[in-house]
């Protein structure tokens, strides 16, 4: 028996393509030095989870979802009430998350997007702070994604690290694909960074072992409100004399 969904997969695609199917064994991000760390697939394809929840709690829309894999987090917001767009460079994502009632588009986060600037949420979540393997560049073009009043959300990892490497998807088997640029970050680095890109870090906050902070653009003096003239030692004196 076969089912609409199963027509969005190809028995031969890379272990990142297969593991956009429900269901599917473990998948892993296998670094050019050996290392491998699990990918949170089962995350991807189930209803939003409690750090999920205080994710969409901070999302004013419109929303874009960078890296939106099978598209959870735009079709938990549309169903708040709050459009929600996902961007994917994988077509199987995007096609799912479509096929599922949410909205994608098959772009990278680097190409022309719909209303640049005009974005009130981006997401970088799920490891996506990886993406491109320069969270420098990344976090500077999503802060020229969002409007001035908008905020980036973006899950940084629990340990304190900052990393660029090269990575590859590899399923149980030994199956892999492509190598990839890849990075991972903590918070530290997120600050450092963000200073250096004259953005704010507004909030941060754990939810079980995942971490994650909300970023702004800093406002300069003139968008302050206005509270009248500073009132100086030297004025403080002068009216005290005069009050004897």
């Amino acid at each position: 028996m076969t089912t609409d969904e199963d027509g969005l997969y190809d028995a031969d695609e890379d272990p990142y393509a297969l593991a956009l199917r429900p269901g599917r064994e473990a998948v892993y991000l296998r670094l050019a030095d050996g290392r491998r760390i699990r990918m949170p697939v089962h995350r991807w394809h189930e209803q939003p989870t409690v750090a999920d929840k205080t994710v969409l709690e901070r999302c004013t829309g419109p929303v874009l979802d960078v890296g939106c894999g099978p598209g959870r987090m735009c079709r938990a917001l549309l169903s708040r009430g709050v459009f929600a767009l996902g961007v994917d460079i994988t077509p199987r994502a995007v096609a799912l998350t479509n096929a599922l009632g949410g909205l994608a588009l098959c772009r990278s986060v680097f190409d022309r997007l719909p209303a640049e600037r005009g974005w009130q949420t981006v997401l970088l979540i799920d490891g996506n702070i990886g993406i491109g393997g320069d969270p420098h560049g990344l976090l500077r073009r999503c802060g020229g994604l969002i409007a001035p009043t908008g905020c980036l959300v973006v899950e940084v990892d629990p340990d304190d690290v900052e990393e660029q490497c090269t990575a590859r998807f590899e399923d149980l088997q030994g199956r892999s694909g492509p190598f990839f640029p890849w990075a991972r970050l903590g918070r530290p680095a997120l600050h450092r960074i963000a200073a250096d890109l004259a953005i704010s870090v507004t909030d941060q906050w754990t939810s079980g072992h995942r971490c994650f902070a909300t970023l702004a653009h800093q406002r300069s003096p003139c968008d302050r409100p206005d509270t009248g003239p500073a009132v100086t030692d030297a004025d403080r004196t002068e009216s005290d004399d005069r009050a004897r």
